[in-house]
């Protein structure tokens, strides 16, 4: 009997995973997404092209490869059409290979006015979402109000559907948020409801699947299937810096009940982290580096966000937080990303605990999911020389500087944004 392999960002997001589920689809029957939505970014590059991938499972660009969208994903229905037809233009034609799960859940673009009238409220203790209404959607899951994919083809669809819609409303007047004016991706609500219906159509060429049922019967015949995750372990709503996190469990944990599988039949657990840290948006991020060193990791590594396009916030590689990040999934292997980045840097710092009201510690205290931590830092010489298919004597020891403390080896080192630029060891 098979088990299901996990792929998990370690961090705060944007560690690269869409690159890595990509080198290892080869060895992979199914590839499986099972939470988050379109405020995720999973960038691949290869042959000169660049593909940054929201909703849909980066396997999909491996002939063969079947995609499923898990029941734990929420779904814009425009945004993945708009996905949809960008990967045809370039080749690859997904009616075959992309399954999506009568159980997930649907972003409806009153979602999306609901999160801006939410941000707007919060003021300046705003989460600083992608305000692609994943959070609302969320609520509206947990609250028993949502709709899912399978709800498209009820004949009461459309009245379930401005039922939701006007409790929404109602919401928004409640907290005096006016619609006048409001842009949904540079179109007015109303034309971007049209726009979202229209996108309802579309999916419908597409098969809707009982998720559960086609993953553990892929499993009991011998397939292999990896979950990709979305986001980062540190942005987990249950073990994340709360409230400023997504809305999902994006630990190993949620695997489980966003693809519909049993804890026994977990095999591999994958874990991505950068050579270094980043983060979008607010919330706690004890190594930022408000200096020059920050502004040049932002400058190498392109630290901009594929789905908001806002520069992201650097610092140093924080070892606390990612064992916690390991000890929360069970993490077999690590794979670090980005090291190009510093081939340049002459001495690099490394988080190894926390100063808080004048005590040290190595561990995540609830304390830390609002206030910030001094960080304790180890310096460490640079290589100071570019990689090429080699792993350089002074990256070898960071290497093992990292895994002799969070006690897991690293399997996969990547040196660049191509899907080439990968050295196992």
């Amino acid at each position: 009997m098979n088990k299901i392999d996990i792929l998990l960002g370690l961090q705060w997001g944007d560690e690269g995973k869409g690159k890595v589920v990509d080198a290892l689809t080869p060895n992979y029957d199914i590839v499986a997404r099972f939470q988050g939505g379109p405020n995720a970014g999973h960038t691949i590059e290869f042959e000169g092209k660049k593909f940054v991938l929201h909703n849909i499972p980066s396997g999909v660009l491996t002939p063969g490869c079947v995609n499923l969208i898990g029941n734990g994903v929420i779904i814009d229905p425009h945004i993945l059409q708009g996905e949809i037809e960008g990967l045809n233009q370039a080749g690859f034609n997904l009616r075959q290979t992309l399954l999506i799960a009568n159980r997930a859940h649907l972003i409806l673009p009153s979602h999306r006015a609901l999160d801006a009238a939410n941000e707007k409220a919060l003021g300046k203790m705003k989460v600083g979402t992608t305000l692609k209404g994943i959070g609302p959607t969320y609520t509206d899951k947990t609250a028993r109000k949502g709709l899912r994919i399978g709800d498209i083809a009820s004949a009461d669809f459309r009245e379930r559907y401005e039922n939701l819609k006007q409790h929404h409303l109602r919401q928004m007047a409640a907290v005096d948020f006016d619609m006048n004016g409001l842009l949904l991706d540079g179109v007015s609500f109303e034309e971007y409801e049209k726009l979202w219906f229209e996108g309802v159509e579309y999916l419908k060429q597409f098969q809707f699947v009982d998720g559960e049922y086609y993953i553990n019967e892929a499993l009991d015949n011998g397939k292999k299937v990896l979950a990709e995750g979305a986001q980062g372990s540190m942005l987990d709503v249950d073990f994340g810096s709360y409230p400023f996190v997504t809305s999902s469990n994006v630990i190993a944990a949620g695997v489980c009940s966003g693809l519909g599988v049993a804890p026994s039949r977990i095999g591999k657990v994958y874990g991505i982290f950068k050579a270094y840290c980043t983060r979008v948006g607010t919330g706690p991020f004890p190594t930022e580096l408000f200096d020059a060193t920050g502004e040049t990791l932002r400058q190498n590594g392109h630290e901009f966000g594929a789905t908001t396009g806002r520069p992201r916030r650097c610092g140093w590689l924080d070892l606390p937080a990612l064992k916690y990040a390991v000890m929360l999934s069970g993490v077999t292997d690590l794979m670090m990303m980005k090291s190009d980045v510093m081939d340049d840097f002459e001495t690099i710092k490394v988080a190894t605990a926390y100063r808080y009201n004048g005590v040290e510690t190595r561990q995540l205290p609830f304390a830390a999911c609002t206030e910030t931590m001094e960080p304790i830092y180890t310096e460490l010489p640079g290589w100071q020389q570019k990689i090429e298919n080699q792993i350089p004597e002074k990256l070898e020891n960071y290497i093992k500087f990292i895994e002799n403390y969070v006690g897991v080896p690293i399997k996969f080192v990547s040196y660049g944004p191509d899907r080439t630029q990968n050295i196992l060891r």
